[in-house]
């Protein structure tokens, strides 16, 4: 007895909006591969179904004011045309500016953070993750970084860990000296060692209870964007496989700038592009069969601005089909209307040419 096929996911994104139980939406993936343009499409989306929406860029580039063409801050910011989506860019480590400008306190601190890499970026996490649950948004959009920083993120409880053992033996090693060396370089009591312990318990525990909710698929899931090349296609593979070690939900990813076979294409160059493409996307299909796999078309454009992301946002929702489909009559139609306008023009150049030789 043959086995049913399984029919494979719906290839666009309505299972995220359908899951009302979403708090927290990461979208990641290599650079450059329109992670900011899917964030802020998601978001948009998002923002139809739930009651407020916040999306937050944590990519030292911050391309979210870009693709809305609206400066943001790191005080969420209401997007123009929109009544409950606001989004808000954060730096990802902590600005020197806010400490003391004091070479002593600045050189204990830096021995801090270079003893445990990334601490400085946690407590910042951290702090903006504060920030963010005092603040009731149905819906949290995260526009992550290039997929190295992601992964550096999702370890970030483990960091605040090892910063905090390191402050208690540094607290058991030398006792008073932390308190003493506050008071000589003339600090307050907010940089004694119990107000820093303090601080960073505080952040711990606000990790805590949100690395609970990241692993918890209810309530958090990742989006993987990536296009259909090689290198992507590794990363991506990379990133799902780190986001199961961390035990985060993933079963989305968008194919983005696709080339379409069934359109018109003449060009050599991009038939060759088609093909190599294909490739990839066989090779997607056939490793994330369990996943709702996304395709989006590469555009002549980019996509900027509330109206230009709206538009586009419809192929998120239902798969995208090519205006033209080789070989039908409509496209065959449209292949000569093209081909007849080339050849008036290049008339037309030619007697620009014929003209200008006889002048000669």
């Amino acid at each position: 007895m043959a086995s049913e096929e399984v029919p494979l996911p719906e290839g666009t994104v309505r299972n995220i909006l359908e899951q009302e139980t979403l708090k927290w939406v990461f979208v990641g993936g290599k650079g450059g591969v329109g992670k900011t343009t899917c964030s802020s499409i998601l978001s948009i989306v998002l923002s139809q179904v739930r009651q407020s929406v916040l999306v937050i860029s944590t990519d030292p580039a911050h391309n979210l004011s870009d693709a809305f063409q609206q400066r943001f801050t790191k005080i969420p910011t209401l997007v123009n045309g929109f009544t409950n989506l606001y989004a808000m860019e954060v730096d990802p480590k902590v600005e020197n500016d806010e400490l003391p400008n004091d070479e002593g306190i600045d050189s204990f601190l830096s021995e801090l953070t270079n003893a445990i890499p990334g601490v400085d970026e946690a407590m910042s996490f951290a702090e903006m993750l504060k920030l963010v649950q005092t603040m009731d948004y149905s819906v949290i959009v995260f526009d992550t970084a290039p997929t190295g920083h992601t992964l550096r993120l999702l370890q970030f409880p483990s960091t605040l860990e090892k910063g905090l053992e390191k402050m208690m033996s540094l607290k058991n090693k030398f006792g008073g000296l932390l308190t003493q060396a506050t008071r000589l370089f003339g600090l307050g009591d907010e940089f004694s060692e119990d107000a820093m312990l303090g601080k960073l318990e505080g952040m711990k525990d606000v990790i805590e209870q949100v690395n609970r909710q990241f692993k918890d698929p209810d309530l958090t899931t990742f989006v993987c964007v990536c296009i259909p090349e090689f290198l992507s296609l590794y990363e991506t593979e990379r990133l799902v496989q780190e986001l199961a070690k961390f035990e985060i939900d993933a079963h989305n990813i968008i194919i983005n700038q696709v080339l379409f076979d069934e359109e018109a294409v003449d060009s050599k160059l991009l038939k060759a592009r088609i093909k190599m493409q294909q490739k990839y996307i066989d090779q997607f299909y056939m490793l994330y069969d369990d996943f709702h796999i996304t395709k989006l078309p590469l555009l002549p454009e980019e996509v900027c601005g509330v109206q230009a992301l709206k538009t586009f946002s419809q192929h998120f929702l239902t798969p995208y089909k090519p205006a033209l489909t080789r070989g039908t009559v409509k496209e065959l139609e449209h292949r000569i209307s093209i081909l007849k306008s080339q050849l008036n023009e290049a008339e037309s150049e030619l007697e620009r040419l014929k003209k200008g030789k006889q002048k000669a």
